[in-house]
């Protein structure tokens, strides 16, 4: 199970291209629905646990390993996350600040920046969807989605107000 769980975290590395919270939705795949270590609401309360708890926001995938398999499981899923990530960047950083005047380093940035947005957004739809579906839920949870968008693109509002203003809403039972 540990091997498993890192290589699996080892992979998906190498796809967090927006960060790991990117790759959410292959995460619940494979803890969910493929392997069911973790049921559906095991999944969604562990990673709002690590957004709420303050620090770095790869905190998730300890939490996701640490309930898969405890201490080692977090140990594992952190290292195959934080690892080939790690030394990739560090390599492409010096050879990019080495060669960046390249027409085609220039146009692959910026090739990025849709597939970054793409994944960021599954990821969002993902933890929304359970909200969504369930009726008492449903039109809280949608105007919630729809006000924070509508917020974060005409607003400067720094996103932390919009996090503790829907715990807020969350908490009076509005959503």
């Amino acid at each position: 199970m540990l091997t498993e769980l890192f290589l699996h975290f080892l992979t998906l590395s190498l796809l967090s291209i927006g960060g790991a919270i990117s790759t959410v939705p292959e995460m619940h795949r494979f803890l969910v629905d493929r392997t069911g270590w973790l049921t559906e609401a095991g999944f969604t309360s562990s990673i709002a646990l690590a957004q709420a708890a303050p620090g770095p926001n790869v905190l998730f995938v300890a939490v996701l390993g640490f309930n898969v398999a405890g201490l080692q499981g977090a140990a594992a899923a952190m290292a195959g996350i934080l690892l080939p990530s790690t030394v990739l960047t560090l390599a492409a950083t010096r050879w990019m600040r080495a060669n960046r005047g390249h027409l085609a380093l220039r146009a692959f940035s910026a090739g990025l920046m849709p597939l970054t947005l793409g994944l960021v957004f599954a990821t969002g739809w993902l933890l929304a969807l359970p909200f969504a579906r369930d009726d008492s839920h449903r039109w809280g949870a949608l105007a919630l989605m729809a006000a924070t968008i509508s917020l974060t693109l005409k607003t400067r509002l720094a996103l932390v107000w919009l996090v503790l203003g829907g715990g807020v809403l969350g908490a009076l039972g509005w959503v």
